[in-house]
């Protein structure tokens, strides 16, 4: 990535962190702190680890995505650890923009660009962020299975829960279609039917076409000619999201020795869900409060260990997406 494009990134999301960090009680952030201790660091350090499950589905992505049945020769001289890197920046800059997928996948396709080309890039990085949220419906899934098996159903969330389920077979059932068939043709036919957008859309379709159609190819070779790279991608995925509500526990265990790990996992659904119906504001701010305070009452949880959470879990991803930016600094010249 040329250096001018690298210090934009980075200056935005430094712009963007800092805003958040102005939203912070620091007084409060002090006291949570000093009340998690040692269990504050073992959740920094968590992500570390989950961050490599994420690099793995990407890794496997861009090694497996073939053309024509021909593997890229060029995708051999990418190493897990530099695909790392660009993981934990990506993540850390959809955490700051608004709309979500705005900063991070930009940027890792014009870091991949220059190994692979534009179009193996963009096909591999639309097709991480397809597995990425696909993933999302498959766990929402799981939870409402474990949800009913380990919980007392209301009529209420009964209710809730055939919404949830409905809505997560439906969007399963989207995502296949675009795996089969490719997205990306798909959606800039969607946008030019849209007025605001619809003249830009139509023109960059036209000139276009040929590059938007190789994509797309790429996209459906993973699924059809190499099921099992894709079967592990997702569930490499899946299995983030599952392990990821460690992090939940370690901070209830400060203030509820009998913290349930299965209650975590539905903690951590709910609030995800909560969450991404707020996309659009930067680092979900307020959304993932609102999720977190909601699941802890469903689950017969305090108020105030729905807030201690939400506060250790904010600051963390304060410290991650600082040091996903720093990263962003942090290449060979």
């Amino acid at each position: 990535m040329k250096k001018k494009y690298q210090n934009i990134f980075f200056v935005f999301g430094i712009a963007l962190l800092i805003l958040m960090l102005t939203q912070l009680d620091f007084v409060q952030v002090v006291e949570g702190l000093q009340r998690a201790g040692y269990w504050f660091f073992a959740v920094i350090a968590l992500w570390f680890f989950l961050y490599m499950f994420n690099t793995g589905a990407w890794y496997v992505i861009i090694r497996n995505n073939k053309e024509h049945g021909k593997t890229d020769e060029r995708t051999r001289n990418i190493g897990f650890w530099w695909l790392y890197k660009i993981t934990v920046s990506g993540f850390a800059l959809n955490y700051a923009t608004p709309g979500g997928l705005m900063g991070g996948e930009p940027y890792r396709i014009m870091s991949l660009s220059p190994r692979i080309g534009t179009e193996r890039a963009s096909s591999s990085v639309i097709l991480y962020a397809m597995t990425h949220i696909f993933s999302h419906f498959w766990f929402w899934l799981v939870s409402v299975a474990l949800y009913v098996a380990t919980e007392k159903v209301t009529v209420f969330m009964m209710l809730i829960l055939t919404a949830v389920t409905l809505f997560c077979v439906l969007a399963i059932w989207f995502f296949l279609k675009g795996y089969k068939k490719g997205i990306a043709t798909r959606c800039m036919s969607l946008l030019s039917r849209f007025p605001m957008v619809k003249r830009w859309a139509q023109g960059f379709f036209e000139n276009h076409k040929e590059q938007l159609s190789t994509i797309d190819c790429q996209i459906a070779a993973l699924h059809q000619q190499n099921p099992r790279a894709f079967a592990t991608a997702v569930g490499l995925e899946l299995a983030c999201r599952i392990v990821s509500a460690l992090e939940i526990y370690f901070i209830l265990l400060v203030i509820m020795p009998s913290a349930n790990y299965l209650q975590c996992i539905l903690i951590l659904a709910f609030t995800s869900l909560f969450a991404n119906m707020l996309f659009f504001m930067p680092l979900q701010l307020g959304g993932r409060e609102g999720g977190f305070l909601m699941s802890a009452k469903g689950l017969t949880l305090s108020v105030n260990a729905g807030i201690f959470v939400a506060l250790i879990v904010r600051v963390r991803e304060l410290i991650w997406t600082a040091i996903g930016l720093l990263l962003i600094k942090l290449d060979k010249k």
